[in-house]
């Protein structure tokens, strides 16, 4: 059906596929987006605090995976076909409102708390399912490389649905299912990409909101260390001393991943983008694990398992992740040969935060922080030495 150009003018259809991307700045509109991201990450991380268990983990990491999936196909959809018009928007607010109702059910207490949780689920899914449709109805040409994301994203929902009429003792089996639906369109697009000799890159824009959206995460690690200090005696020398060593920790993570991630451009090709934005699903479900365990860290009477241990494991995947990211994307000729030590040091880092924990060597909370921190503070300096070694070399 042809739609009138007239109409088109102020609802905006979407913009047309097309491989090479504008450069263009963050629009207020993707901000406002983000925000209510910030409330259902917020939520989520709250929960897992609050009753932090291996089966609260899972429950936190699957809707954590799900709802950086709807945050990552509206960032897309927005950045690939997203125009000035009332459409646009009006896509925006109801996606919005749905993530927000979200946010509403996490906190339930109701025994209808599952089966709450999953119907906004299959209305988010519902929703991101048509964006995709829509494209084809508007852009014949793209059919054919949004019917895996129509196909699938439609399978994910009907096995959403089927959730909710059967054994929990299921849901081990279908979540996965739902998860691997949701996340392997973008792999299939690219074969047919690839027949029509086209290439779908990671947009700059694109990079700049996965980098926001890791600021939001990192805004709930901040969050459970004033949680988490709050339930210690303020009135003491070493709160503050904790306070002060657990901040550096925060500030020395956040240092390694904007200086080493931030502001890079993917490598070409479909694959390698979605393979980027997959590994920023570990990467930020391991701050959120060493947020909700910052809730707990400074109050001696919690006895919850080895918060110290899993401590060090989430430090060590951030890292890991960090390491794997970094074959993903472009860095100037003249840095290319510090990248593979940097790479390696990274991991022999992570490798020395995991054999810390496996040690389960307790020197007190203090002693712990500071050791770790330390550990940290001799990877920055490793990096700045491979940064200014490489600055002093001569030019040939």
């Amino acid at each position: 059906m042809p739609i009138k150009r007239n109409t088109s003018a102020w609802w905006g259809a979407p913009k047309k596929f097309d491989t090479n991307f504008e450069e263009r700045r963050i629009s207020w509109l993707e901000l406002f987006y983000d925000l209510v991201y910030v409330i259902a990450i917020a939520r989520i991380t709250h929960h897992l605090a609050m009753h932090i268990s291996w089966a609260a983990f899972l429950e936190y990491a699957g809707l954590f995976i799900i709802i950086f999936w709807g945050w990552l196909n509206g960032s897309l959809y927005h950045d690939i076909h997203g125009s000035e018009g009332l459409r646009t928007r009006l896509m925006t607010l109801w996606q919005v409102m749905i993530i927000a109702a979200l946010s509403v059910t996490i906190e339930d207490a109701s025994d209808e708390r599952f089966e709450y949780i999953t119907i906004v689920l299959m209305v988010m899914q519902f929703y991101i399912t048509y964006l995709w449709w829509s494209v084809g109805f508007y852009d014949r040409s793209h059919r054919k490389y949004n019917l895996p994301y129509t196909i699938l994203y439609l399978l994910s929902l009907g096995l959403m649905a089927l959730s909710l009429f059967i054994s929990p003792a299921w849901l081990k089996y279908i979540v996965p299912l739902i998860i691997v639906f949701n996340y392997m369109p973008p792999f299939l697009s690219s074969i047919l990409l690839r027949r029509s000799a086209l290439d779908l890159s990671l947009s700059s824009s694109m990079s700049e909101r996965l980098g926001l959206f890791t600021i939001i995460v990192f805004g709930e690690v901040v969050l459970g260390v004033v949680n988490g200090i709050s339930k210690a005696d303020i009135r003491l020398f070493s709160t503050w001393l904790n306070f002060a060593l657990v901040l550096s920790m925060i500030f020395s993570l956040w240092w390694l991943f904007f200086t080493l991630i931030s502001n890079r451009v993917a490598k070409k090709g479909f694959v390698r983008a979605s393979l980027l934005e997959l590994l920023f699903i570990p990467t930020m479900v391991s701050l959120g694990l060493i947020a909700s365990c910052l809730t707990y860290f400074f109050d001696p009477q919690q006895h919850i398992f080895s918060l110290g241990d899993v401590f060090g494991y989430a430090l060590a995947n951030f890292l890991i992740c960090i390491s794997l990211m970094m074959g993903l994307l472009e860095y100037p000729d003249t840095a290319l040969p510090i990248i593979r030590p940097v790479r390696i040091s990274l991991l022999c880092t992570a490798l020395v935060f995991i054999a810390w924990s496996v040690s389960n060597i307790d020197l007190g909370t203090t002693y712990n922080l500071l050791v770790l921190l330390i550990i940290l503070i001799l990877q920055m300096i490793y990096l700045n030495y491979l940064y200014y070694s490489l600055l002093g070399q001569p030019k040939k």
